[in-house]
């Protein structure tokens, strides 16, 4: 069981065609392409797993808390993208988002859960943001509702992975994971 975990958690990881500012994707699915817009692109997968990692090793009600908090804050920033609201600093606050969630699970940080749901919820604003204004014309609702369930599956990688290796004992294993995402968003950064 903890191989298929292991095994599906990562499966994103290692998708083709992750990159930065990945538009143009949107075709006649719009469902679909929803899905595809947070699987397309490593800053993404790489924040969103990092949000069920840190979930993880923080536990009990943070294990839905914070995905519910980045999700919800999400589907707002992507209303906002797809209105044509402002938001400055979309770009930045993702890749800062990777290196933050990233740190946070290496450190294992344990803040108050209010705060932790705060911060993800910032950074979910700014993914969001990218999805919606990312986003097509029409069928935006179908849109969201695959960026959303496709961030839901992410998240839970991370949780599981987490889960996983925190019952074999190997929490270490998961911070070092936290901690390599926190480097992935740094190089990101700077090839930006």
């Amino acid at each position: 069981m903890n191989r298929i975990l292991l095994s599906a958690s990562l499966f994103p990881l290692f998708l083709p065609g992750m990159a930065l500012a990945h538009p143009g994707h949107i075709g006649g699915d719009v469902f679909a392409a929803g899905i595809g817009h947070p699987l397309g692109g490593a800053d993404h997968v790489l924040a969103m797993v990092a949000v069920g990692l840190w979930a993880a090793l923080m536990g009990g009600r943070a294990m839905l808390t914070l995905p519910l908090a980045f999700v919800t804050a999400m589907l707002v920033g992507g209303l906002a993208g797809a209105a044509g609201l402002p938001l400055p600093g979309v770009e930045p606050m993702i890749l800062a988002s990777i290196v933050a969630l990233g740190a946070a699970a290496a450190l294992a940080l344990r803040p108050a859960l209010a705060h932790a749901m705060a911060a993800v919820a910032l950074f979910g604003l700014f993914h969001g943001h990218a999805h919606g204004a990312e986003g097509p014309a029409a069928g935006l609702a179908l849109y969201a509702a695959g960026f959303a369930l496709a961030t839901i599956a992410l998240h839970l990688a991370g949780v599981g992975l987490g889960l996983g290796l925190i019952r074999l004992s190997r929490a270490a294993v998961v911070r070092g994971l936290g901690g390599v995402t926190a480097m992935a968003g740094l190089a990101l950064a700077i090839a930006g």
